[in-house]
Order: structure tokens, then sequence, then C-alpha cells
């Protein structure tokens, strides 16, 4: 199982981000990742929020193994030509380690705020998304592609330069079993989604049928679980410690299925309990204050156990 670690730029300075994303590089994660809001989605939403590729293309030159991204990129925010094309330039920033991960958006408040179109239905812009990966994955191959509607217009481009590693690897996030699950089969080389593990199982199904009707092999496409993990010596102290954390963002205290709170072994059973199904890695989301507690245990305890 690989380890990714994504951060929350939500009441986060830049020092406090730089110096989290050096030591998840330092410790030996598999993958880091800024997500891609431009107000707050929780809490205050007047609260300082770096934004998300700026914030990751300037965590790159400051590490040297892991690889790099958004967790996801909102398909809403660019046209799928200028995606591509910063992914590639990140890609050459980091020396080969990024992944460009695409999403449909969710967060409408933003996209009214910045006057930026969100659709009419959750449906249209999966439509938009599906379209979108159409493009980019040529264009990320350095192939020349045009394109003509019914939301995207390209005509004639090829990006150079190339990606620096041989296939830029295209994340599609997202659990819909109809349209997302569909435009994964279609163009992903890796899937990201949250859910329990009886959901994720079931929809990890849906998604090799998917392959199945379009004629792809689903050992192509990499799953990963997106999950908010916190480290303690007990259950207790850990939810305490997640307690303390949502009130620094001004969120009430939640759990979700999602949210996986307690001691190495019980996150090491949680991981490999996903292992067994088929999926490959853990992506957990840290909001700021970054708990360095858990960002080094996560690494020093959690993965020796599931070795």
């Amino acid at each position: 199982m690989k380890l990714g670690m994504g951060l929350w730029t939500q009441g986060a300075s830049w020092p406090a981000v730089a110096e989290v994303a050096t030591a998840i590089d330092r410790l030996g994660y598999d993958h880091l990742w800024i997500w891609d809001h431009h107000l707050p989605p929780f809490g205050d939403p007047l609260q300082p929020l770096l934004e998300g590729w700026t914030t990751i293309t300037a965590c790159a030159p400051l590490t040297h193994r892991v690889t790099v991204g958004l967790l996801v990129g909102e398909n809403t925010w660019h046209p799928p030509a200028l995606h591509a094309k910063m992914a590639l330039t990140l890609d050459h920033v980091s020396g080969g380690r990024a992944i460009l991960g695409l999403g449909s958006a969710w967060w409408e408040p933003e996209h009214t705020a910045y006057g930026i179109d969100f659709g009419s239905s959750i449906g249209q812009r999966l439509d938009w998304m599906d379209e979108a990966a159409a493009i980019i994955r040529p264009l990320l191959a350095g192939e020349e592609v045009t394109h003509a509607g019914p939301r995207y217009r390209v005509d004639h481009l090829a990006l150079r330069p190339g990606p620096v590693q041989p296939r830029l690897p295209l994340l599609i996030g997202g659990g819909g079993e109809k349209k997302t699950l569909r435009s994964v089969a279609r163009y992903a080389d890796m899937w990201n989604a949250f859910g329990s593990l009886q959901q994720l199982a079931h929809k990890l199904d849906v998604l090799r049928e998917h392959c199945a009707t379009v004629g792809r092999d689903s050992a192509e496409i990499s799953p990963s679980v997106e999950c908010k993990i916190l480290i303690r010596d007990d259950e207790a102290t850990a939810r305490a410690a997640w307690g303390t954390l949502l009130a620094a963002n001004g969120m009430a205290y939640e759990e979700g299925v999602d949210t996986w709170l307690g001691s190495p072994g019980h996150i090491a059973d949680r991981i490999a309990a996903f292992g067994r199904i088929g999926f490959e890695a853990i992506m957990t989301w840290m909001p700021a204050p970054y708990d360095m507690e858990t960002v080094e245990r996560l690494i020093s305890e959690v993965k020796p156990l599931l070795r």
C-alpha cells in the first residue's frame, strides 16, 4: 500500500505548508497533495487560503522523491487544454513527479464568488469532466488534438515540452457509478474515492464492469482511498486531538466513514482491509495546523505494520 498525505490550505501559512511538505518527502510518503479550492469550504469562509496550483508547484522544488499533484483539480476552474499545460509544467518543475488530478467540482459558493460557471447540475458537471478528460489524456501524451464541443474547443493543439515521465498519470476522483466511474474506465490511470469498505468494494466491482464495457484492463487503473487519519496511543486521545483540529478550522466536531482515529495498530488494520479488496494507496487529508505527530507516526509506526 502506498501512502499519500494531502494538505488543507485554509488557515495555513506558506511557511507551514513548506515545512510539512518537506517532511512528507523526507519521511518517505509516496504522494503529496494540495486541494483545489478558492474559498475555504469548511468553517469561516473569510479565513485565509492558499491557491492549489501555485502552492503545489512551489512545493515541487522543495521535495525530491514524492509525487505531487492536486487532489483533485476542479475541472470547472480551467479549460482542459490549460489544465494539461499546467500539469506538464509541474512535471518539469518536479523532475517528472507530477500527477494530474481531475474532479467535477462540488463547492458552489466559491464558483459564485469568483463568477465561474458551476453548471446546472452534478450530471452536467460530470459530462464536462468526461469531455475534458478526453482532451487531456492525448495532450498529456504529446498528441495533437482538435476537439469541437459541446463544452470545449481545441484547434490542432500539441503541448510542448511533453512530460518528463513516460506517461504523466491522470487521476479522476469521485464515486458516481454511472458517469464518474465510466470516465475513470475510459481515461484514468488512477482513481480516488471515499466511503466504507463495503461501499468501495462495490464501486470497485462497478469500475471493473465499466472497464470490460470499454475494452480496458482494470489492472491498468490504480485505485486509492481518501480518508482523514489522526494517530494517538488510544482512540479517546485521538478523538480529542481531532476535535481540536476541527475547532481550529471553525468546525464543529464530526466523524464520518472516512475519519480514522486511533492507535497505529488500529489505523494499520483499517488500511490493510482496503488493501485486501484491491485498493493500492491511502490518501489522507491533514487540516491546518498540521499534526506532525500523525505525519511522522503514519510512516514510522503504521507503515511497518503494513509490511
